[in-house]
Protein backbone atom coordinates (compact mmCIF):
# COMPACT_ATOMS: atom_id res chain seq x y z
CA UNK A 1 0.00 0.00 0.00
CA UNK A 2 0.76 3.51 -0.74
CA UNK A 3 2.41 5.56 2.42
CA UNK A 4 -0.68 7.99 2.05
CA UNK A 5 -2.97 4.92 3.10
CA UNK A 6 -0.96 3.55 5.99
CA UNK A 7 -1.07 7.23 7.04
CA UNK A 8 -4.82 7.20 6.51
CA UNK A 9 -5.43 4.29 8.60
CA UNK A 10 -2.51 5.07 11.33
CA UNK A 11 -4.13 8.75 11.82
CA UNK A 12 -7.86 7.00 11.49
CA UNK A 13 -8.02 4.91 14.10
CA UNK A 14 -7.20 8.03 16.35
CA UNK A 15 -10.35 10.21 14.72
CA UNK A 16 -12.90 6.84 15.59
CA UNK A 17 -11.28 6.74 19.11
CA UNK A 18 -11.56 10.75 18.70
CA UNK A 19 -15.18 10.21 17.60
CA UNK A 20 -16.45 8.49 20.61
CA UNK A 21 -14.39 10.40 23.24
CA UNK A 22 -16.20 13.31 21.64
CA UNK A 23 -19.87 12.10 22.51
CA UNK A 24 -19.37 9.97 25.09
CA UNK A 25 -17.33 12.57 27.93
CA UNK A 26 -19.87 14.89 27.08
CA UNK A 27 -22.33 12.75 27.75
CA UNK A 28 -20.89 11.51 30.76
CA UNK A 29 -20.39 14.83 32.36
CA UNK A 30 -23.42 16.95 31.18
CA UNK A 31 -25.82 13.65 31.53
CA UNK A 32 -24.88 11.15 33.61
CA UNK A 33 -23.57 13.44 36.19
CA UNK A 34 -25.86 16.16 35.85
CA UNK A 35 -22.75 18.65 36.25
CA UNK A 36 -23.70 22.37 36.12
CA UNK A 37 -23.14 24.38 32.62
CA UNK A 38 -19.60 26.27 34.69
CA UNK A 39 -18.34 22.43 35.50
CA UNK A 40 -19.43 21.15 31.86
CA UNK A 41 -16.79 23.66 30.51
CA UNK A 42 -14.05 23.32 33.39
CA UNK A 43 -14.32 19.50 32.26
CA UNK A 44 -13.74 19.83 28.77
CA UNK A 45 -11.20 22.66 29.63
CA UNK A 46 -9.40 20.24 31.49
CA UNK A 47 -9.18 18.12 28.12
CA UNK A 48 -7.72 21.29 26.10
CA UNK A 49 -5.44 22.68 29.46
CA UNK A 50 -2.18 20.68 28.31
CA UNK A 51 -2.65 21.39 24.75
CA UNK A 52 -1.98 24.98 26.10
CA UNK A 53 0.87 24.01 27.87
CA UNK A 54 2.36 21.31 25.84
CA UNK A 55 1.47 21.05 22.09
CA UNK A 56 4.34 23.86 21.15
CA UNK A 57 6.89 21.24 23.11
CA UNK A 58 5.79 18.41 21.19
CA UNK A 59 6.50 20.27 17.98
CA UNK A 60 9.73 20.67 19.00
CA UNK A 61 10.13 16.84 20.19
CA UNK A 62 9.10 15.88 17.04
CA UNK A 63 11.46 17.96 14.82
CA UNK A 64 14.27 16.35 17.02
CA UNK A 65 12.72 13.16 17.59
CA UNK A 66 10.86 12.26 14.80
CA UNK A 67 7.07 12.93 14.21
CA UNK A 68 6.51 8.63 13.58
CA UNK A 69 8.43 7.52 17.41
CA UNK A 70 6.45 10.54 19.23
CA UNK A 71 3.30 10.08 17.70
CA UNK A 72 3.45 6.01 18.37
CA UNK A 73 4.26 7.01 21.92
CA UNK A 74 1.71 9.37 22.25
CA UNK A 75 -1.16 7.60 21.11
CA UNK A 76 0.33 4.30 23.23
CA UNK A 77 -0.23 6.95 25.86
CA UNK A 78 -3.46 7.43 25.55
CA UNK A 79 -4.03 4.19 26.19
CA UNK A 80 -3.11 5.00 29.51
CA UNK A 81 -6.80 7.04 30.45
CA UNK A 82 -8.85 4.94 27.80
CA UNK A 83 -8.19 1.46 30.41
CA UNK A 84 -8.11 3.84 33.15
CA UNK A 85 -11.94 4.91 32.56
CA UNK A 86 -12.93 1.43 31.87
CA UNK A 87 -11.56 0.33 35.00
CA UNK A 88 -13.60 3.02 36.70
CA UNK A 89 -16.91 2.12 34.69
CA UNK A 90 -16.46 -1.31 35.81
CA UNK A 91 -16.11 -0.72 39.23
CA UNK A 92 -19.34 2.00 39.24
CA UNK A 93 -16.64 4.76 40.67
CA UNK A 94 -17.42 7.48 38.15
CA UNK A 95 -17.35 10.40 39.27
CA UNK A 96 -15.94 13.93 37.95
CA UNK A 97 -12.44 14.10 39.48
CA UNK A 98 -12.30 10.74 37.49
CA UNK A 99 -13.54 12.70 34.46
CA UNK A 100 -10.91 15.04 35.19
CA UNK A 101 -8.10 12.86 35.46
CA UNK A 102 -8.80 11.13 32.18
CA UNK A 103 -9.50 14.54 30.77
CA UNK A 104 -5.97 15.78 31.62
CA UNK A 105 -4.35 12.81 30.49
CA UNK A 106 -6.16 12.61 27.19
CA UNK A 107 -4.97 16.05 26.47
CA UNK A 108 -1.30 15.52 27.27
CA UNK A 109 -1.51 12.73 24.02
CA UNK A 110 -3.00 15.08 22.12
CA UNK A 111 -0.37 17.92 22.81
CA UNK A 112 2.59 15.53 21.78
CA UNK A 113 0.58 13.17 18.70
CA UNK A 114 -1.13 16.38 16.73
CA UNK A 115 2.24 18.15 15.49
CA UNK A 116 3.99 14.45 14.81
CA UNK A 117 1.02 13.15 12.89
CA UNK A 118 0.76 16.75 11.14
CA UNK A 119 4.15 17.08 10.68
CA UNK A 120 4.25 13.84 8.73
CA UNK A 121 1.56 14.43 6.19
CA UNK A 122 4.07 16.31 3.98
CA UNK A 123 6.28 13.08 3.80
CA UNK A 124 3.07 10.86 2.59
CA UNK A 125 1.91 13.95 -0.42
CA UNK A 126 3.42 13.09 -3.22
CA UNK A 127 4.22 17.03 -3.98
CA UNK A 128 0.01 18.01 -3.41
CA UNK A 129 -0.28 19.12 -0.53
CA UNK A 130 -3.74 20.87 -1.10
CA UNK A 131 -5.62 17.59 -2.44
CA UNK A 132 -3.31 15.29 0.23
CA UNK A 133 -5.09 17.49 3.06
CA UNK A 134 -8.28 16.93 1.83
CA UNK A 135 -8.24 13.79 1.04
CA UNK A 136 -6.88 12.77 4.41
CA UNK A 137 -9.25 14.81 6.25
CA UNK A 138 -11.97 13.15 4.31
CA UNK A 139 -10.94 9.75 5.92
CA UNK A 140 -10.44 10.80 9.22
CA UNK A 141 -13.57 12.70 9.41
CA UNK A 142 -15.54 9.57 7.69
CA UNK A 143 -14.17 7.37 10.48
CA UNK A 144 -14.83 9.86 13.06
CA UNK A 145 -18.74 9.44 12.81
CA UNK A 146 -18.18 5.85 13.03
CA UNK A 147 -17.05 7.14 16.85
CA UNK A 148 -19.92 9.18 16.78
CA UNK A 149 -22.28 6.01 15.91
CA UNK A 150 -20.87 3.88 18.70
CA UNK A 151 -20.93 6.26 21.69
CA UNK A 152 -24.76 7.27 20.64
CA UNK A 153 -25.04 3.35 21.30
CA UNK A 154 -24.04 4.06 24.96
CA UNK A 155 -27.57 4.85 26.47
CA UNK A 156 -28.22 1.48 24.82
CA UNK A 157 -25.48 -0.65 25.22
CA UNK A 158 -23.81 0.92 28.16
CA UNK A 159 -20.78 2.97 27.99
CA UNK A 160 -18.31 -0.21 29.05
CA UNK A 161 -18.56 -1.70 25.42
CA UNK A 162 -18.15 1.95 24.30
CA UNK A 163 -14.86 2.52 26.18
CA UNK A 164 -13.55 -0.81 24.96
CA UNK A 165 -14.28 0.05 21.31
CA UNK A 166 -12.03 3.02 21.69
CA UNK A 167 -9.52 1.41 23.62
CA UNK A 168 -9.40 -1.28 20.93
CA UNK A 169 -9.17 1.31 18.23
CA UNK A 170 -6.35 3.38 19.68
CA UNK A 171 -4.25 0.15 20.11
CA UNK A 172 -5.07 -0.91 16.20
CA UNK A 173 -3.71 2.49 15.46
CA UNK A 174 -0.03 1.83 17.07
CA UNK A 175 0.14 -1.09 13.83
CA UNK A 176 -0.51 1.20 11.55
CA UNK A 177 1.86 3.83 12.51
CA UNK A 178 4.83 1.17 11.99
CA UNK A 179 4.42 1.01 8.20
CA UNK A 180 4.62 4.49 7.78
CA UNK A 181 8.26 5.92 6.35
CA UNK A 182 10.19 7.48 9.30
CA UNK A 183 11.79 11.56 8.23
CA UNK A 184 14.76 11.31 9.70
CA UNK A 185 14.85 13.77 12.77
CA UNK A 186 17.20 16.37 13.56
CA UNK A 187 21.10 15.58 14.21
CA UNK A 188 21.23 17.11 17.51
CA UNK A 189 23.15 14.84 20.01
CA UNK A 190 21.83 16.58 23.17
CA UNK A 191 19.41 19.72 24.00
CA UNK A 192 19.46 21.93 27.41
CA UNK A 193 16.02 23.83 28.39
CA UNK A 194 17.11 26.32 27.13
CA UNK A 195 17.72 25.30 23.61
CA UNK A 196 14.58 23.55 23.67
CA UNK A 197 13.00 26.71 24.53
CA UNK A 198 14.58 28.51 21.31
CA UNK A 199 13.56 25.73 19.11
CA UNK A 200 10.11 26.69 19.92
CA UNK A 201 10.52 30.21 19.89
CA UNK A 202 12.04 29.48 16.00
CA UNK A 203 9.15 28.15 15.00
CA UNK A 204 6.56 30.30 16.46
CA UNK A 205 8.52 33.54 14.76
CA UNK A 206 8.45 31.78 11.57
CA UNK A 207 4.80 31.88 11.60
CA UNK A 208 4.21 35.19 13.26
CA UNK A 209 6.37 36.61 10.20
CA UNK A 210 4.62 34.75 7.52
CA UNK A 211 2.23 36.78 5.46
CA UNK A 212 0.45 33.64 5.03
CA UNK A 213 0.27 32.05 8.08
CA UNK A 214 -0.23 34.46 10.41
CA UNK A 215 -3.68 35.78 9.60
CA UNK A 216 -4.74 32.08 9.86
CA UNK A 217 -3.20 31.55 13.41
CA UNK A 218 -5.68 34.67 14.35
CA UNK A 219 -8.79 32.87 12.82
CA UNK A 220 -7.78 29.77 14.51
CA UNK A 221 -7.56 31.80 17.76
CA UNK A 222 -11.16 32.83 16.75
CA UNK A 223 -12.66 29.25 16.26
CA UNK A 224 -11.05 28.11 19.42
CA UNK A 225 -12.63 30.33 21.49
CA UNK A 226 -16.35 30.24 20.59
CA UNK A 227 -16.90 27.61 17.26
CA UNK A 228 -14.92 24.81 19.58
CA UNK A 229 -16.58 25.87 23.10
CA UNK A 230 -19.94 25.89 21.40
CA UNK A 231 -19.02 22.46 20.06
CA UNK A 232 -18.35 21.15 23.08
CA UNK A 233 -19.68 22.70 26.00
CA UNK A 234 -22.74 24.69 24.27
CA UNK A 235 -24.45 22.25 22.28
CA UNK A 236 -24.18 19.38 24.53
CA UNK A 237 -26.21 21.60 27.33
CA UNK A 238 -28.51 22.86 24.71
CA UNK A 239 -29.42 18.97 24.02
CA UNK A 240 -29.60 18.75 27.69
CA UNK A 241 -31.40 21.78 29.16
CA UNK A 242 -33.50 22.36 26.00
CA UNK A 243 -34.16 18.64 24.63
CA UNK A 244 -33.76 16.79 27.59
CA UNK A 245 -31.82 14.76 25.36
CA UNK A 246 -29.70 11.17 25.39
CA UNK A 247 -26.67 10.17 24.00
CA UNK A 248 -27.89 9.34 21.21
CA UNK A 249 -29.31 12.88 20.41
CA UNK A 250 -25.50 14.34 21.27
CA UNK A 251 -24.37 11.70 18.74
CA UNK A 252 -26.66 12.92 16.00
CA UNK A 253 -25.80 16.75 16.79
CA UNK A 254 -22.44 15.55 16.28
CA UNK A 255 -23.11 13.46 13.39
CA UNK A 256 -24.80 16.28 11.35
CA UNK A 257 -21.73 18.80 11.62
CA UNK A 258 -19.35 15.77 10.79
CA UNK A 259 -21.78 15.17 7.72
CA UNK A 260 -21.60 18.76 6.47
CA UNK A 261 -17.58 18.76 7.05
CA UNK A 262 -17.73 15.72 4.90
CA UNK A 263 -20.18 17.43 2.12
CA UNK A 264 -17.75 19.86 1.72
CA UNK A 265 -14.42 18.07 1.40
CA UNK A 266 -16.57 15.91 -1.13
CA UNK A 267 -17.08 18.90 -2.95
CA UNK A 268 -13.32 20.14 -2.80
CA UNK A 269 -12.23 16.90 -4.46
CA UNK A 270 -14.82 16.98 -7.03
CA UNK A 271 -13.50 20.98 -7.88
CA UNK A 272 -9.95 20.05 -7.46
CA UNK A 273 -7.43 22.21 -5.88
CA UNK A 274 -8.52 26.16 -4.94
CA UNK A 275 -6.47 28.91 -6.94
CA UNK A 276 -7.36 31.57 -3.76
CA UNK A 277 -7.37 29.40 -0.65
CA UNK A 278 -7.26 32.53 1.70
CA UNK A 279 -10.55 33.45 -0.15
CA UNK A 280 -12.39 30.52 0.71
CA UNK A 281 -11.38 30.46 4.23
CA UNK A 282 -12.41 34.03 4.61
CA UNK A 283 -15.85 32.99 3.20
CA UNK A 284 -16.33 29.84 4.68
CA UNK A 285 -15.96 31.57 8.35
CA UNK A 286 -18.38 34.00 7.46
CA UNK A 287 -21.27 31.54 6.48
CA UNK A 288 -20.23 29.53 9.00
CA UNK A 289 -20.96 32.33 11.33
CA UNK A 290 -24.71 33.06 9.47
CA UNK A 291 -25.04 29.28 9.92
CA UNK A 292 -24.39 28.47 13.79
CA UNK A 293 -26.71 31.85 14.58
CA UNK A 294 -29.29 30.42 12.82
CA UNK A 295 -28.83 27.49 14.95
CA UNK A 296 -29.28 29.56 17.90
CA UNK A 297 -32.35 31.24 16.54
CA UNK A 298 -33.98 27.74 15.71
CA UNK A 299 -33.39 26.49 19.31
CA UNK A 300 -35.05 29.40 20.09
CA UNK A 301 -38.44 29.28 17.87
CA UNK A 302 -38.50 25.99 15.73
CA UNK A 303 -37.65 22.65 17.32
CA UNK A 304 -34.85 20.10 17.57
CA UNK A 305 -34.81 18.82 13.83
CA UNK A 306 -34.55 22.67 12.53
CA UNK A 307 -31.24 22.59 14.65
CA UNK A 308 -29.98 19.63 13.61
CA UNK A 309 -30.24 21.21 9.89
CA UNK A 310 -28.14 24.57 10.84
CA UNK A 311 -25.72 22.23 12.34
CA UNK A 312 -25.32 20.46 9.33
CA UNK A 313 -24.99 24.05 7.63
CA UNK A 314 -22.10 25.08 9.74
CA UNK A 315 -20.32 21.37 9.25
CA UNK A 316 -20.32 22.52 5.82
CA UNK A 317 -18.31 25.57 6.25
CA UNK A 318 -16.09 24.31 8.63
CA UNK A 319 -14.89 21.42 6.07
CA UNK A 320 -13.99 24.33 3.07
CA UNK A 321 -12.30 25.79 6.57
CA UNK A 322 -10.00 23.28 8.02
CA UNK A 323 -8.94 22.05 4.38
CA UNK A 324 -7.99 25.38 3.62
CA UNK A 325 -6.28 26.85 6.59
CA UNK A 326 -3.88 23.44 7.25
CA UNK A 327 -3.20 23.72 3.78
CA UNK A 328 -2.03 27.29 3.54
CA UNK A 329 0.16 26.17 6.67
CA UNK A 330 1.76 23.04 5.23
CA UNK A 331 2.52 24.54 2.27
CA UNK A 332 4.20 27.76 3.67
CA UNK A 333 5.57 25.53 6.39
CA UNK A 334 9.38 25.21 6.30
CA UNK A 335 11.07 21.59 5.64
CA UNK A 336 13.32 21.69 8.92
CA UNK A 337 10.68 23.18 10.98
CA UNK A 338 7.66 21.57 9.93
CA UNK A 339 6.76 19.82 13.21
CA UNK A 340 6.99 23.32 15.27
CA UNK A 341 5.31 25.13 13.01
CA UNK A 342 2.36 22.80 12.80
CA UNK A 343 2.34 22.38 16.56
CA UNK A 344 1.65 26.68 16.38
CA UNK A 345 -0.49 26.09 13.91
CA UNK A 346 -2.76 23.20 16.48
CA UNK A 347 -2.11 25.70 19.11
CA UNK A 348 -3.36 28.07 17.99
CA UNK A 349 -6.65 26.41 17.80
CA UNK A 350 -6.55 24.08 20.65
CA UNK A 351 -4.92 26.12 22.63
CA UNK A 352 -7.65 28.74 22.76
CA UNK A 353 -9.83 25.66 23.59
CA UNK A 354 -10.04 26.22 27.27
CA UNK A 355 -10.64 29.73 27.89
CA UNK A 356 -13.61 28.71 25.26
CA UNK A 357 -14.76 26.20 27.43
CA UNK A 358 -14.91 28.04 30.06
CA UNK A 359 -16.67 31.21 28.41
CA UNK A 360 -19.10 29.10 26.82
CA UNK A 361 -20.30 27.83 29.80
CA UNK A 362 -21.01 30.97 31.86
CA UNK A 363 -22.41 32.44 28.54
CA UNK A 364 -24.79 29.63 28.91
CA UNK A 365 -25.26 29.96 33.09
CA UNK A 366 -25.88 33.35 31.89
CA UNK A 367 -27.91 33.30 28.43
CA UNK A 368 -29.17 30.34 28.06
CA UNK A 369 -27.62 27.51 25.20
CA UNK A 370 -29.48 29.16 22.43
CA UNK A 371 -28.43 32.44 23.07
CA UNK A 372 -25.28 31.90 24.05
CA UNK A 373 -24.54 30.08 20.56
CA UNK A 374 -25.75 33.49 18.58
CA UNK A 375 -23.54 35.65 20.94
CA UNK A 376 -20.52 32.95 19.92
CA UNK A 377 -21.36 32.83 16.34
CA UNK A 378 -20.91 36.79 16.66
CA UNK A 379 -17.15 36.96 18.44
CA UNK A 380 -15.73 34.25 15.72
CA UNK A 381 -17.76 37.37 12.77
CA UNK A 382 -16.20 40.12 14.20
CA UNK A 383 -12.69 38.70 14.96
CA UNK A 384 -12.40 37.03 10.85
CA UNK A 385 -14.23 40.47 9.97
CA UNK A 386 -10.96 42.04 11.80
CA UNK A 387 -8.38 39.53 9.82
CA UNK A 388 -9.98 40.12 6.23
CA UNK A 389 -9.75 44.13 6.46
CA UNK A 390 -6.11 43.50 7.69
CA UNK A 391 -4.06 41.01 5.96
CA UNK A 392 -3.84 39.69 2.19
CA UNK A 393 -5.81 36.51 3.16
CA UNK A 394 -8.74 37.69 0.56
CA UNK A 395 -6.41 37.66 -2.53
CA UNK A 396 -3.51 35.49 -1.68
CA UNK A 397 -3.05 32.47 -4.25
CA UNK A 398 -1.78 29.21 -3.65
CA UNK A 399 1.44 27.78 -5.04
CA UNK A 400 0.91 27.34 -8.82
CA UNK A 401 2.77 24.01 -8.70
CA UNK A 402 0.00 22.98 -5.52
CA UNK A 403 -3.02 23.97 -7.97
CA UNK A 404 -4.10 21.24 -9.98
CA UNK A 405 -8.27 20.78 -11.22
CA UNK A 406 -9.78 17.51 -12.39
CA UNK A 407 -9.32 16.14 -15.52
CA UNK A 408 -9.46 18.55 -17.78
CA UNK A 409 -6.87 20.65 -15.67
CA UNK A 410 -9.84 23.53 -14.77
CA UNK A 411 -9.19 25.49 -11.58
CA UNK A 412 -11.59 27.49 -9.26
CA UNK A 413 -11.48 30.55 -7.93
CA UNK A 414 -12.70 30.87 -4.41
CA UNK A 415 -14.61 33.64 -4.88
Amino acid sequence: MRPITHYCLATGTWFAAHGVQNVLFAWLVAMVLRETPQMVGFAQMAMLAPVLLLMLLGGSVADVVGGRRVAMLAQGFALLPSVGLLAVLLLDALSFHAMLVYAVAMGCAVAFLTPARDGLLNHVAEGRIQRTVVLVSLAQFGVQMIGFVVAGLAGTIGPVAVIAFQTLVLAGGLLAYRRLPSPAPLRIASRSPMEVLGSIAEGCGTVLRSAAMRPVVVQNIATGLFFMGTYIVTVPLLVRETYDGSSADLALMATANMLGLVTSILYLLWAGDLRRPGRALLLAHFLGCLFLAGAGFAALSLGFWAVVAFIYLWGTCGGVAMSMSRAIVQEAAPEGQRGRVMAFFSFSLMGAGPLGALTCGYLVEALGPALAIIAAAFGVFALVAVVARTSALWNMAAPPSAVRGRSDQRTLDAA
